[in-house]
């Protein structure tokens, strides 16, 4: 074994051979990694997702230079824990954009983003064609800017709708110019879990099969998980067992995103949230399981500026981008940042703050400029 900065000593013996595999840069098991999520100290899961981070990054943290497009957030489906849909027969405070409205919320944007993420509500009205043919207009109006857009939720009914297979239909969005996916809409894998919280949605199998189809097409993705509801360790171990082997297969994932459950207006506002503790195992874990993932991502704007910041020691590399407040699914939902924008100086400092060196990045991870 290489030297350690653990000591054998003091660790618990059924730790030992799991934190040596683990600096030996060999794969954990799932069974070794719920025992360890369960079983290791704060400090034992942030010290090895540390090391993991620094190997394959030093102390370089991404960031990039981004607004939110959020078409509507009348949505037909009901899951548990989402403040932020309307369904059709509730729409007060629900809002529904024209594609004049959005191009105009991009042509008023900064002009040195670099990405504009498409997310919303799934909207009967809204379908593969009007999709298309907003995304073809946003490259006419920002010709290089990258079009990351669609949950794999929004995606298997837009497809589902057009009577096109996912495949059929990711090929015409991206024939109109979409670049990637982003991860949301996974929620939580386990079957049980997932009809308890979000029965009417997409299933575990179809947003699987939505990134697996999009991969083959070269279109990258991100993945994502919501935690810190009703699940249980076993659970996030078996969602990020279903990842990792995807990737093993495609290698089209960016990145991992946790998602921290917010409880303010929603259905599982009875539920505490998890506290700052279980963020730091949950992003340390995913460190250390996800080894063909380059990159762990704490989505400020969720998670709150000051716990990003923490998670930089907690195997994070990456800390999204600056918004610009175009972003409401998680306002909505009592998160810290109810105005969700920070400036490139105000990330940089964020960044620095804690001995990291930003590096703004493009969606594909490509150094834009490094911060020294």
């Amino acid at each position: 074994m290489k030297s350690s900065c653990i000591s054998a000593e003091l660790l618990p013996e059924n730790l030992v051979s799991i934190v040596e595999k683990i600096e030996n840069q060999k794969r954990i098991s799932d069974k070794e990694a719920l025992f360890l999520f369960e079983n290791g100290s704060v400090s034992l899961l942030g010290t090895l997702a540390n090391q993991i981070r620094e190997r394959l990054h030093g102390n370089k943290t991404y960031f990039n230079k981004n607004i939110h497009i959020e078409p509507t957030n009348i949505c037909v489906f009901d899951c548990k824990f989402c403040s932020y849909s309307r369904l059709l027969s509730k729409k007060e405070e629900a809002w529904e954009y024209s594609e004049k409205d959005m191009l105009e919320i991009l042509n008023n944007a900064p002009k040195d983003i670099t990405e504009v993420h498409i997310v919303g509500g799934v909207h009967p009205k809204m379908g593969l064609d009007f999709f298309a043919n907003l995304i073809k207009e946003i490259k006419k109006l920002r010709p290089d800017i990258h079009v990351k857009a669609f949950t794999a939720v929004e995606l298997e009914y837009i497809c589902r709708k057009a009577k096109v297979s996912y495949k059929e239909g990711l090929q015409i969005l991206k024939n109109a110019g979409q670049d990637s996916l982003p991860g949301g809409g996974a929620e939580i894998f386990d079957e049980e879990i997932r009809k308890e919280i979000c029965e009417d949605k997409c299933s575990t199998a179809e947003w699987l099969e939505i990134h697996e189809a999009a991969h083959s097409l070269g279109m990258p993705s991100n993945a994502t998980i919501l935690y810190g509801h009703i699940e249980k360790p076993k659970h996030i171990i078996n969602h990020m067992s279903r990842l990792r082997s995807l990737q093993d297969k495609t290698g089209g994932f960016n990145a991992f995103i946790p998602l921290k459950f917010r409880n303010k207006n929603n259905q599982m506002s009875h539920l505490e949230e998890a506290s700052t503790i279980t963020d730091m195992r949950m992003y340390a874990i995913a460190r250390i399981y996800l080894d063909n993932f380059k990159h762990i991502k704490a989505y400020w704007p969720m998670i709150g500026k000051e716990s990003a910041q923490t998670l930089l020691a907690f195997g994070v590399n990456d800390i999204d981008g600056t918004i610009d407040d175009t972003t409401k699914i998680y306002s909505m939902a009592g998160a810290k940042d109810q105005n969700p924008k920070m400036t490139t100086e105000e990330i940089v400092a964020l960044i620095k703050q804690v001995k990291r060196q930003p590096i703004e990045r493009d969606t594909l991870y490509n150094t834009m400029k490094d911060y020294v």
